[in-house]
Protein backbone atom coordinates (compact mmCIF):
# COMPACT_ATOMS: atom_id res chain seq x y z
CA UNK A 1 0.00 0.00 0.00
CA UNK A 2 1.43 3.37 -1.05
CA UNK A 3 1.64 6.37 1.29
CA UNK A 4 -1.32 8.72 0.96
CA UNK A 5 -1.62 12.14 2.56
CA UNK A 6 -5.07 13.16 1.31
CA UNK A 7 -8.32 11.25 1.81
CA UNK A 8 -9.84 10.44 -1.61
CA UNK A 9 -13.39 10.79 -0.21
CA UNK A 10 -13.50 13.97 1.93
CA UNK A 11 -10.37 15.55 0.32
CA UNK A 12 -8.97 16.43 3.75
CA UNK A 13 -5.23 16.17 4.50
CA UNK A 14 -3.63 14.14 7.31
CA UNK A 15 -6.82 12.28 8.22
CA UNK A 16 -5.78 8.77 7.18
CA UNK A 17 -4.59 6.40 9.90
CA UNK A 18 -2.73 3.14 9.45
CA UNK A 19 -4.68 0.35 11.10
CA UNK A 20 -4.00 -3.36 11.31
CA UNK A 21 -6.68 -5.52 9.74
CA UNK A 22 -7.58 -8.58 11.85
CA UNK A 23 -7.28 -11.92 10.16
CA UNK A 24 -10.66 -13.28 9.10
CA UNK A 25 -11.99 -16.41 10.76
CA UNK A 26 -11.90 -19.56 8.62
CA UNK A 27 -15.06 -19.97 6.60
CA UNK A 28 -17.06 -23.14 6.27
CA UNK A 29 -17.49 -24.53 2.77
CA UNK A 30 -20.24 -26.34 0.96
CA UNK A 31 -23.93 -26.30 1.78
CA UNK A 32 -23.17 -26.35 5.49
CA UNK A 33 -22.14 -22.70 5.18
CA UNK A 34 -25.15 -21.68 3.12
CA UNK A 35 -28.91 -21.53 3.44
CA UNK A 36 -31.43 -23.02 1.11
CA UNK A 37 -30.84 -20.26 -1.46
CA UNK A 38 -27.08 -20.64 -1.34
CA UNK A 39 -26.35 -17.43 0.66
CA UNK A 40 -23.77 -17.48 3.47
CA UNK A 41 -25.07 -17.54 7.03
CA UNK A 42 -23.49 -15.59 9.90
CA UNK A 43 -21.75 -17.42 12.73
CA UNK A 44 -23.09 -15.17 15.55
CA UNK A 45 -25.80 -16.28 17.95
CA UNK A 46 -29.23 -14.74 17.56
CA UNK A 47 -30.47 -12.12 20.00
CA UNK A 48 -33.95 -11.81 21.48
CA UNK A 49 -35.72 -8.59 20.46
CA UNK A 50 -38.40 -7.18 22.76
CA UNK A 51 -41.22 -4.74 22.23
CA UNK A 52 -40.56 -1.19 23.28
CA UNK A 53 -43.73 -1.30 25.37
CA UNK A 54 -42.16 -4.08 27.44
CA UNK A 55 -38.99 -2.10 28.17
CA UNK A 56 -38.94 -0.61 31.68
CA UNK A 57 -38.70 3.19 31.51
CA UNK A 58 -36.15 4.46 34.00
CA UNK A 59 -36.16 8.00 35.36
CA UNK A 60 -32.63 9.36 35.52
CA UNK A 61 -31.95 12.17 37.96
CA UNK A 62 -29.78 14.77 36.32
CA UNK A 63 -26.86 16.45 38.09
CA UNK A 64 -27.29 20.21 38.31
CA UNK A 65 -24.11 22.16 37.60
CA UNK A 66 -25.36 25.18 39.54
CA UNK A 67 -25.01 27.25 36.35
CA UNK A 68 -28.49 27.94 35.03
CA UNK A 69 -27.41 28.79 31.48
CA UNK A 70 -25.35 25.60 31.21
CA UNK A 71 -28.16 23.45 32.61
CA UNK A 72 -30.56 25.06 30.13
CA UNK A 73 -28.40 24.09 27.14
CA UNK A 74 -27.84 20.57 28.49
CA UNK A 75 -31.59 20.06 28.83
CA UNK A 76 -31.82 20.31 32.63
CA UNK A 77 -28.41 19.15 33.85
CA UNK A 78 -25.81 16.45 33.31
CA UNK A 79 -27.10 12.93 32.72
CA UNK A 80 -25.04 10.31 34.65
CA UNK A 81 -23.03 8.12 32.31
CA UNK A 82 -23.23 10.60 29.42
CA UNK A 83 -20.36 11.77 27.26
CA UNK A 84 -20.27 15.52 26.57
CA UNK A 85 -17.94 17.23 24.09
CA UNK A 86 -17.25 20.92 24.80
CA UNK A 87 -15.51 22.73 21.95
CA UNK A 88 -14.35 26.30 21.49
CA UNK A 89 -11.39 28.44 20.41
CA UNK A 90 -8.38 28.87 22.73
CA UNK A 91 -8.90 31.35 25.56
CA UNK A 92 -12.67 31.51 25.21
CA UNK A 93 -13.26 30.16 28.72
CA UNK A 94 -13.79 26.39 28.38
CA UNK A 95 -11.61 25.58 31.38
CA UNK A 96 -13.28 28.35 33.39
CA UNK A 97 -16.74 27.00 32.60
CA UNK A 98 -15.85 23.42 33.51
CA UNK A 99 -14.02 24.58 36.65
CA UNK A 100 -17.09 26.48 37.84
CA UNK A 101 -19.33 23.49 37.13
CA UNK A 102 -17.07 21.10 39.06
CA UNK A 103 -16.92 23.52 41.99
CA UNK A 104 -20.72 23.67 42.21
CA UNK A 105 -21.05 19.90 41.82
CA UNK A 106 -18.47 19.29 44.54
CA UNK A 107 -20.29 21.70 46.85
CA UNK A 108 -23.53 19.87 46.15
CA UNK A 109 -22.06 16.55 47.30
CA UNK A 110 -21.10 15.01 43.93
CA UNK A 111 -17.55 13.71 43.59
CA UNK A 112 -15.57 15.21 40.71
CA UNK A 113 -12.27 14.71 38.90
CA UNK A 114 -10.43 17.18 36.68
CA UNK A 115 -7.88 15.59 34.34
CA UNK A 116 -5.47 18.08 32.81
CA UNK A 117 -3.26 16.95 29.97
CA UNK A 118 -2.01 20.43 29.12
CA UNK A 119 -1.19 21.98 32.52
CA UNK A 120 0.42 20.87 35.74
CA UNK A 121 -1.56 20.58 38.96
CA UNK A 122 -0.06 23.83 40.28
CA UNK A 123 -1.09 25.69 37.12
CA UNK A 124 -4.63 24.36 37.44
CA UNK A 125 -4.71 25.56 41.07
CA UNK A 126 -3.57 29.06 40.08
CA UNK A 127 -6.39 29.29 37.57
CA UNK A 128 -8.96 27.87 39.98
CA UNK A 129 -8.11 30.29 42.81
CA UNK A 130 -9.96 33.16 41.13
CA UNK A 131 -13.13 31.04 40.95
CA UNK A 132 -13.48 30.89 44.73
CA UNK A 133 -12.66 28.44 47.54
CA UNK A 134 -15.16 25.84 46.28
CA UNK A 135 -13.14 25.35 43.09
CA UNK A 136 -10.16 24.14 45.16
CA UNK A 137 -12.12 21.18 46.53
CA UNK A 138 -12.20 19.37 43.17
CA UNK A 139 -9.76 16.50 42.64
CA UNK A 140 -7.17 17.09 39.92
CA UNK A 141 -4.94 14.72 37.96
CA UNK A 142 -2.22 16.09 35.66
CA UNK A 143 -1.80 13.17 33.28
CA UNK A 144 -1.97 12.54 29.53
CA UNK A 145 -1.59 8.74 29.52
CA UNK A 146 -4.91 7.16 28.58
CA UNK A 147 -4.21 4.00 30.56
CA UNK A 148 -3.43 5.99 33.72
CA UNK A 149 -6.54 8.14 33.34
CA UNK A 150 -8.77 5.09 32.84
CA UNK A 151 -7.26 3.43 35.88
CA UNK A 152 -7.82 6.51 38.03
CA UNK A 153 -11.46 6.79 36.97
CA UNK A 154 -11.91 3.08 37.68
CA UNK A 155 -10.56 3.53 41.20
CA UNK A 156 -12.05 6.92 42.14
CA UNK A 157 -15.51 6.46 40.48
CA UNK A 158 -16.31 10.20 40.31
CA UNK A 159 -19.79 11.37 39.39
CA UNK A 160 -18.40 13.83 36.82
CA UNK A 161 -14.99 13.80 35.17
CA UNK A 162 -13.52 16.50 32.92
CA UNK A 163 -10.84 15.60 30.36
CA UNK A 164 -8.97 18.77 29.35
CA UNK A 165 -8.34 18.15 26.56
CA UNK A 166 -9.14 15.03 24.56
CA UNK A 167 -6.42 15.95 22.03
CA UNK A 168 -3.71 15.47 24.69
CA UNK A 169 -4.67 11.91 25.61
CA UNK A 170 -2.49 9.18 24.12
CA UNK A 171 -2.34 5.42 24.38
CA UNK A 172 0.92 3.48 24.51
CA UNK A 173 -0.64 0.80 22.31
CA UNK A 174 -0.77 3.18 19.32
CA UNK A 175 2.21 4.62 17.49
CA UNK A 176 0.59 7.94 16.52
CA UNK A 177 1.38 11.21 18.25
CA UNK A 178 -1.08 12.76 20.75
CA UNK A 179 -3.82 14.59 18.90
CA UNK A 180 -3.68 12.37 15.83
CA UNK A 181 -6.85 10.86 14.44
CA UNK A 182 -6.09 7.39 15.76
CA UNK A 183 -5.18 8.55 19.27
CA UNK A 184 -8.25 10.80 19.63
CA UNK A 185 -10.56 8.07 18.36
CA UNK A 186 -9.07 5.42 20.67
CA UNK A 187 -9.22 7.71 23.71
CA UNK A 188 -12.83 8.72 23.04
CA UNK A 189 -13.92 5.12 22.52
CA UNK A 190 -12.26 3.95 25.73
CA UNK A 191 -13.70 6.82 27.78
CA UNK A 192 -17.17 6.28 26.32
CA UNK A 193 -17.12 2.59 27.23
CA UNK A 194 -15.98 3.33 30.77
CA UNK A 195 -18.52 6.15 31.21
CA UNK A 196 -21.43 3.88 30.31
CA UNK A 197 -20.14 1.00 32.40
CA UNK A 198 -19.40 3.00 35.57
CA UNK A 199 -22.22 5.55 35.14
CA UNK A 200 -19.67 8.38 35.19
CA UNK A 201 -20.47 11.57 33.27
CA UNK A 202 -17.43 12.58 31.21
CA UNK A 203 -16.92 16.06 29.75
CA UNK A 204 -14.37 16.11 26.94
CA UNK A 205 -12.83 19.51 26.19
CA UNK A 206 -11.93 19.74 22.51
CA UNK A 207 -10.02 22.13 20.31
CA UNK A 208 -11.40 23.74 17.18
CA UNK A 209 -9.85 24.33 13.77
CA UNK A 210 -9.26 27.69 12.10
CA UNK A 211 -12.62 27.28 10.37
CA UNK A 212 -14.34 26.99 13.76
CA UNK A 213 -15.24 23.29 13.51
CA UNK A 214 -14.29 20.74 16.14
CA UNK A 215 -10.86 19.25 15.61
CA UNK A 216 -10.34 15.51 15.42
CA UNK A 217 -12.13 12.74 13.54
CA UNK A 218 -15.78 13.18 12.63
CA UNK A 219 -16.57 9.98 14.51
CA UNK A 220 -15.85 11.88 17.74
CA UNK A 221 -19.02 13.95 17.34
CA UNK A 222 -21.07 10.85 16.51
CA UNK A 223 -19.72 8.97 19.52
CA UNK A 224 -20.63 11.47 22.24
CA UNK A 225 -24.13 12.14 23.58
CA UNK A 226 -23.90 15.93 23.53
CA UNK A 227 -21.79 18.42 21.56
CA UNK A 228 -21.55 21.92 23.02
CA UNK A 229 -20.08 24.90 21.19
CA UNK A 230 -18.66 27.70 23.34
CA UNK A 231 -17.85 30.75 21.27
CA UNK A 232 -17.44 34.51 21.25
CA UNK A 233 -14.78 37.10 20.56
CA UNK A 234 -11.80 37.18 22.88
CA UNK A 235 -11.74 40.98 22.72
CA UNK A 236 -15.33 41.14 24.01
CA UNK A 237 -16.78 39.90 27.26
CA UNK A 238 -19.81 38.11 25.75
CA UNK A 239 -19.81 34.33 25.40
CA UNK A 240 -22.54 32.08 23.98
CA UNK A 241 -23.03 28.38 24.61
CA UNK A 242 -25.12 26.30 22.21
CA UNK A 243 -25.75 22.60 21.59
CA UNK A 244 -25.00 21.17 18.15
CA UNK A 245 -26.16 17.73 19.24
CA UNK A 246 -28.00 16.61 22.36
CA UNK A 247 -29.49 13.16 22.92
CA UNK A 248 -31.07 14.27 26.20
CA UNK A 249 -32.51 17.66 25.29
CA UNK A 250 -33.18 20.24 22.61
CA UNK A 251 -30.46 21.68 20.37
CA UNK A 252 -32.10 25.09 20.06
CA UNK A 253 -31.28 26.45 23.52
CA UNK A 254 -28.53 29.05 23.90
CA UNK A 255 -26.81 30.23 27.07
CA UNK A 256 -25.26 33.70 27.35
CA UNK A 257 -22.34 34.52 29.65
CA UNK A 258 -20.13 37.49 30.40
CA UNK A 259 -16.46 36.97 31.21
CA UNK A 260 -15.29 38.87 34.28
CA UNK A 261 -12.25 38.79 36.53
CA UNK A 262 -13.91 36.29 38.86
CA UNK A 263 -15.00 33.94 36.08
CA UNK A 264 -18.08 33.64 33.92
CA UNK A 265 -21.30 35.40 34.93
CA UNK A 266 -24.69 34.34 33.63
CA UNK A 267 -26.58 36.91 31.59
CA UNK A 268 -30.18 36.28 32.59
CA UNK A 269 -31.61 39.04 30.38
CA UNK A 270 -29.43 39.19 27.25
CA UNK A 271 -31.90 41.42 25.40
CA UNK A 272 -31.31 44.24 27.88
CA UNK A 273 -27.54 44.03 27.37
CA UNK A 274 -27.75 44.04 23.57
CA UNK A 275 -30.52 46.58 23.10
CA UNK A 276 -28.96 49.24 25.33
CA UNK A 277 -26.08 49.52 22.83
CA UNK A 278 -28.34 49.84 19.77
CA UNK A 279 -28.06 53.36 18.37
CA UNK A 280 -30.63 53.42 15.58
CA UNK A 281 -28.07 54.90 13.19
CA UNK A 282 -28.07 54.18 9.47
CA UNK A 283 -27.41 50.53 8.73
CA UNK A 284 -28.63 49.41 12.17
CA UNK A 285 -31.79 47.49 13.09
CA UNK A 286 -32.83 45.29 16.01
CA UNK A 287 -33.64 41.65 15.30
CA UNK A 288 -36.26 39.94 17.43
CA UNK A 289 -34.85 36.42 17.32
CA UNK A 290 -35.61 33.17 19.12
CA UNK A 291 -32.83 31.25 20.82
CA UNK A 292 -34.52 28.01 21.77
CA UNK A 293 -37.50 28.86 23.97
CA UNK A 294 -36.23 32.36 24.82
CA UNK A 295 -36.71 35.50 22.71
CA UNK A 296 -33.56 37.60 22.38
CA UNK A 297 -33.14 41.05 20.86
CA UNK A 298 -29.83 41.65 19.06
CA UNK A 299 -28.55 44.50 16.92
CA UNK A 300 -27.70 43.82 13.27
CA UNK A 301 -25.42 46.34 11.56
CA UNK A 302 -24.53 46.71 7.89
CA UNK A 303 -22.06 48.82 5.96
CA UNK A 304 -22.16 49.37 2.18
CA UNK A 305 -19.30 51.12 0.41
CA UNK A 306 -18.13 51.41 -3.22
CA UNK A 307 -15.73 48.61 -4.10
CA UNK A 308 -12.41 49.01 -5.86
CA UNK A 309 -12.17 45.30 -6.50
CA UNK A 310 -13.37 43.42 -9.55
CA UNK A 311 -15.25 41.04 -7.26
CA UNK A 312 -16.83 43.02 -4.37
CA UNK A 313 -16.33 41.71 -0.87
CA UNK A 314 -19.05 40.08 1.21
CA UNK A 315 -17.89 40.01 4.83
CA UNK A 316 -20.16 38.68 7.58
CA UNK A 317 -19.85 38.11 11.30
CA UNK A 318 -22.59 36.24 13.14
CA UNK A 319 -24.60 34.97 10.15
CA UNK A 320 -24.03 32.56 7.28
CA UNK A 321 -22.24 34.11 4.30
CA UNK A 322 -24.32 32.13 1.81
CA UNK A 323 -27.46 33.46 3.46
CA UNK A 324 -26.25 37.01 2.86
CA UNK A 325 -25.67 36.24 -0.82
CA UNK A 326 -29.26 35.01 -1.13
CA UNK A 327 -30.64 38.11 0.63
CA UNK A 328 -28.68 40.42 -1.68
CA UNK A 329 -30.03 38.55 -4.70
CA UNK A 330 -33.61 38.97 -3.43
CA UNK A 331 -33.02 42.70 -2.87
CA UNK A 332 -31.61 43.12 -6.36
CA UNK A 333 -34.48 41.27 -8.02
CA UNK A 334 -37.53 42.40 -6.05
CA UNK A 335 -36.50 45.76 -4.53
CA UNK A 336 -34.22 46.95 -7.34
CA UNK A 337 -31.42 47.48 -4.85
CA UNK A 338 -28.29 46.82 -6.89
CA UNK A 339 -25.15 46.12 -4.87
CA UNK A 340 -23.07 44.42 -7.56
CA UNK A 341 -20.34 47.07 -7.41
CA UNK A 342 -20.30 47.61 -3.64
CA UNK A 343 -18.65 45.93 -0.70
CA UNK A 344 -21.17 44.70 1.88
CA UNK A 345 -20.30 44.11 5.53
CA UNK A 346 -22.82 42.65 8.01
CA UNK A 347 -22.20 42.18 11.73
CA UNK A 348 -24.30 40.87 14.60
CA UNK A 349 -23.21 43.04 17.53
CA UNK A 350 -21.91 41.34 20.65
CA UNK A 351 -20.30 38.33 19.01
CA UNK A 352 -23.63 36.48 18.85
CA UNK A 353 -24.23 34.01 16.03
CA UNK A 354 -27.73 33.82 14.54
CA UNK A 355 -28.57 30.73 12.48
CA UNK A 356 -32.35 31.02 12.25
CA UNK A 357 -34.03 32.17 8.99
CA UNK A 358 -36.00 34.80 10.91
CA UNK A 359 -32.95 37.07 10.65
CA UNK A 360 -33.37 37.58 6.89
CA UNK A 361 -35.52 40.70 7.11
CA UNK A 362 -33.21 42.37 9.64
CA UNK A 363 -30.21 41.84 7.35
CA UNK A 364 -32.16 43.14 4.34
CA UNK A 365 -33.33 46.29 6.13
CA UNK A 366 -29.88 46.98 7.58
CA UNK A 367 -28.26 46.66 4.14
CA UNK A 368 -30.92 48.88 2.53
CA UNK A 369 -30.49 51.49 5.27
CA UNK A 370 -26.72 51.52 4.81
CA UNK A 371 -26.99 51.76 1.04
CA UNK A 372 -29.53 54.62 1.12
CA UNK A 373 -27.82 56.41 4.00
CA UNK A 374 -31.10 56.71 5.92
CA UNK A 375 -31.44 55.59 9.56
CA UNK A 376 -34.33 53.32 10.51
CA UNK A 377 -36.19 54.13 13.69
CA UNK A 378 -39.64 53.82 15.20
CA UNK A 379 -42.12 56.65 15.79
CA UNK A 380 -40.39 57.64 19.05
CA UNK A 381 -36.91 57.62 17.55
CA UNK A 382 -35.91 54.28 19.04
CA UNK A 383 -34.29 51.60 16.83
CA UNK A 384 -36.54 49.67 14.48
CA UNK A 385 -37.26 46.04 15.43
CA UNK A 386 -38.16 43.37 12.87
CA UNK A 387 -38.07 39.66 12.03
CA UNK A 388 -39.06 37.41 9.15
CA UNK A 389 -37.76 34.97 6.54
CA UNK A 390 -37.33 36.04 2.91
CA UNK A 391 -38.48 33.79 0.11
CA UNK A 392 -36.81 33.74 -3.29
CA UNK A 393 -40.00 35.17 -4.76
CA UNK A 394 -39.73 38.25 -2.56
CA UNK A 395 -42.41 37.19 -0.09
CA UNK A 396 -42.06 37.53 3.68
CA UNK A 397 -42.59 34.13 5.26
CA UNK A 398 -43.92 33.15 8.67
CA UNK A 399 -41.50 32.19 11.45
CA UNK A 400 -42.30 30.51 14.74
CA UNK A 401 -43.15 32.29 18.00
CA UNK A 402 -44.10 35.63 16.46
CA UNK A 403 -46.08 36.56 19.57
CA UNK A 404 -43.10 36.07 21.87
CA UNK A 405 -40.82 38.07 19.58
CA UNK A 406 -43.25 40.99 19.49
CA UNK A 407 -43.79 40.85 23.26
CA UNK A 408 -40.03 40.97 23.88
CA UNK A 409 -39.60 43.98 21.60
CA UNK A 410 -42.59 45.73 23.16
CA UNK A 411 -41.08 45.21 26.61
CA UNK A 412 -38.23 47.51 25.59
CA UNK A 413 -40.43 50.03 23.82
CA UNK A 414 -39.52 48.87 20.29
CA UNK A 415 -42.96 48.99 18.76
CA UNK A 416 -44.41 48.53 16.21
CA UNK A 417 -42.38 45.55 14.98
CA UNK A 418 -42.19 44.76 11.26
CA UNK A 419 -42.82 41.08 10.56
CA UNK A 420 -44.71 38.57 8.42
CA UNK A 421 -48.43 39.04 8.04
CA UNK A 422 -49.42 35.55 9.05
CA UNK A 423 -51.25 36.59 12.21
CA UNK A 424 -52.66 39.76 13.77
CA UNK A 425 -50.81 40.79 16.91
CA UNK A 426 -50.83 43.98 18.92
CA UNK A 427 -47.59 45.86 18.25
CA UNK A 428 -46.93 44.09 14.92
CA UNK A 429 -46.91 45.80 11.51
CA UNK A 430 -47.60 42.80 9.25
CA UNK A 431 -46.13 42.77 5.75
CA UNK A 432 -46.58 40.28 2.94
CA UNK A 433 -43.54 41.04 0.77
CA UNK A 434 -40.06 42.41 1.35
CA UNK A 435 -40.92 45.34 -0.90
CA UNK A 436 -43.83 46.24 1.35
CA UNK A 437 -41.61 45.90 4.44
CA UNK A 438 -39.16 48.36 2.87
CA UNK A 439 -41.94 50.90 2.31
CA UNK A 440 -43.17 50.58 5.89
CA UNK A 441 -39.65 50.83 7.32
CA UNK A 442 -38.58 53.90 5.36
CA UNK A 443 -41.90 55.77 5.32
CA UNK A 444 -43.10 55.02 8.84
CA UNK A 445 -46.62 54.29 7.59
CA UNK A 446 -48.83 51.65 9.15
CA UNK A 447 -48.77 48.30 7.44
CA UNK A 448 -52.52 48.29 7.03
CA UNK A 449 -52.50 51.29 4.68
CA UNK A 450 -49.60 49.86 2.74
CA UNK A 451 -51.39 46.55 2.36
CA UNK A 452 -54.45 48.36 0.96
CA UNK A 453 -52.27 50.28 -1.51
CA UNK A 454 -50.47 47.10 -2.55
Amino acid sequence: MAWTGQCPDCREWNTLVEQAIPKPAPKATGRAAAGGNGRSLGAGSAGRPVRLSEVAASRVKRLSTGIGELDRVLGGGIVPGSLILLGGPPGIGKSTLTGMALANLQTGGASTLYVSGEESASQVRMRAERLGPAALDAMVLAESSLETVLGTIEEQRPAVCVIDSIQTMHSSELSGAPGSVGQVREAANALAEQAKRLDVAVILVGHVTKEGSLAGPRVLEHLVDCVLRFEGERERTWRTLSAIKNRFGATSEVGVFEMRSGGLTEVLDPSARFVEEATGAQGSVVLASMEGTRPVLVEVQALVSPSELEVPRRVVNGIDRNRLSMILAVLARHVRLGLGTADVFVNVVGGVRIDEPGADLAVALAVASAQRGEPLSGPDGRPLACFGELGLTGDLRYVAHADRRVAEATRFGLSPVIGPGGERLSGLSPCVTVRQAMKVAFSGLKAESEAAAA
